[in-house]
């Protein structure tokens, strides 16, 4: 699901298909932030769950309110990769909040060590703590406390995006909240599509928000059918959503501290992002 986040091993090459629709994509957006980073406040907080309390970071420009963006990390957690995501989130106009989605079983810590032999252990059993029960309450909990800040604007839709575990978690929070999420995002989702009846792709119809979802080449072949059956569950419901697959692209590769990371993937799957909000978050 995030092997190639642990294993140490070299990226292969961006297709010329992938490169050139990148430099389209960010010659369409711009390169330019709508703030500069001095202009962008971070906050540690504590959002309240029906579980507990979550410790998570709070990004916003310092000035105006904006529509509301909830980011949910990969198997790894909160740490300083998904940090950096936020703060340049934020400077394109947007108050993001990253939490922990492992606050019931541990505080947020530095950048794990993906070379030490108890990585797997210690982080993939967190994951089996996030089900769709969780996700029903922890996300409208973080959205309800994004709503809360004075610097977001609620008349605005909000947008939540998800990378590796945290494709589930979009899909889950988009259905809990159908009337406030506007755009939806995953990013080498992790089972996106199953065979059980609690799969992510069947609370499509429950949600409203437009989708865009990145998928990882590897991802695509150990799973071929998976995309046709999201395009086909978007289809059935009329529901406007792109799903493409990054060629030469694997899990992974928009976390820039991954051993797979690939940074003119990452920085089309960035300019993808910000295209879906600014159509949605309106």
């Amino acid at each position: 699901m995030c092997d190639e986040e642990i294993h140490q091993f070299n990226a292969p090459a961006m297709s010329r298909r992938v490169f050139t629709l990148s430099a389209a994509a960010m010659a369409v957006m711009g390169a330019s932030p709508a703030f500069a980073d001095d202009d962008v406040v971070a906050k540690d907080v504590a959002v309240k769950t029906p579980d507990g309390e979550a410790d998570a970071v709070l990004f916003y420009p310092a000035k105006g309110r904006h529509p509301a963006v909830l980011i949910w990390t990969d198997v790894f957690g909160l740490r300083p990769v998904f940090r950096d995501m936020g703060r340049r989130l934020a400077a394109q106009g947007y108050v993001v909040l990253v939490p922990n989605p492992f606050y019931r079983s541990m505080k947020a810590t530095t950048e794990p060590d993906y070379s030490a032999p108890d990585v797997r252990k210690k982080y993939f059993p967190m994951m089996a703590t996030l089900n769709a029960a969780t996700t029903m309450t922890d996300g409208p909990a973080f959205i309800a406390f994004l709503d809360a800040q004075p610097q977001t604007d609620t008349k605005k839709k909000v947008g939540v995006q998800g990378y590796c575990m945290g494709g589930p978690l979009t899909f889950r929070t988009a259905a809990a909240v159908p009337d406030r999420i506007g755009g939806a995002a995953t990013f080498h989702g992790a089972a996106l599509v199953t065979d059980k009846p609690d799969s992510p792709h069947l609370l499509i119809p429950k949600t409203t928000a437009q989708f865009y979802c990145g998928v990882a080449t590897n991802d695509d072949n150990a799973q071929p059918d998976a995309k046709d059956r999201l395009k086909a569950a978007f289809a059935d419901v009329n529901r406007p959503a792109t799903v493409e697959v990054y060629d030469g692209c694997n899990h992974g590769w928009c976390v820039k501290s991954s051993a797979v990371y690939n940074e003119a993937g990452a920085e089309k799957a960035w300019a993808e992002l910000s295209a879906l909000y600014q159509r949605t978050l309106v």
